[in-house]
């Protein structure tokens, strides 16, 4: 039997049917599809549907854990993972130098932590709370500046950009291009930010990096 034999339908179509959605998204906004990074997320499904969504074509896998990073990227094979959640500094050695890219980095102690682990430079995004949620991490985009200038100075580590999560049920485009402009303000490349719901808005306003876990994998299993 062959791998493409082995697919899960569903994974494999929806993975299809979102890869075409990005693109069609990058095109309105006059983009190249290759300027945006699918993350298919990938937090507590299975090692078994990271392999069939990366024989479908899907390249860069996002985990929220510290320790199921750990233990998929042991049965995965070659992808390129992505840490997406908020990690304790006392994790950070599961992760720093295993992923191409930590998108939630909140404060400049655990950046140290995670140059202090990582045996290579470790890319890192500062997390944005754009709407000064009390229920979710991140510096406010006053602070990203400050911030954001005592993360470039830390060893082993570098800053490639930023990323956000609006709130849900609200118009997330004023949070984007709030965090779009402060992104150019610094130089920055990177732009982490839409996810199942809100992607292709985040596209026309200039994220290079989607993160899509239930419109590729379906719902999450429970825990």
């Amino acid at each position: 039997m062959t791998t493409i034999e082995r697919l899960e339908p569903a994974i494999a179509a929806n993975w299809q049917a979102i890869r075409a959605r990005v693109d069609a998204a990058c095109v309105a906004a006059g983009r190249a599809p290759a300027e945006v990074t699918i993350i298919a997320v990938s937090k507590l499904q299975p090692a078994s549907a990271v392999r069939e969504a990366a024989a479908a074509g899907a390249t860069d896998f996002g985990e929220n854990y510290a320790q199921e990073l750990a233990t998929k990227r042991a049965a995965c094979g070659d992808v390129r993972w992505h840490f997406i959640g908020r990690l304790q500094r006392n994790k950070a050695k599961l992760v720093a130098g295993h992923v191409a890219l930590v998108h939630a980095v909140d404060a400049v102690e655990l950046a140290v932590e995670l140059g202090k682990r990582s045996a290579t430079i470790q890319p890192i995004l500062l997390a944005v709370n754009a709407a000064n949620e009390v229920t979710k991490g991140g510096v406010t985009l006053h602070d990203v500046p400050v911030i954001a200038d005592a993360l470039r100075a830390v060893a082993n580590v570098r800053l490639d950009g930023l990323m956000t999560m609006p709130p849900p049920d609200v118009d997330p485009r004023p949070h984007f291009e709030a965090v779009r402009a402060l992104r150019d303000r610094l130089g920055l490349p990177v732009l982490s930010m839409g996810m199942s719901a809100d992607f292709e808005v985040a596209i026309a306003c200039g994220a290079t990096h989607v993160r899509i876990g239930t419109a590729i994998f379906g719902a999450r299993p429970a825990q």
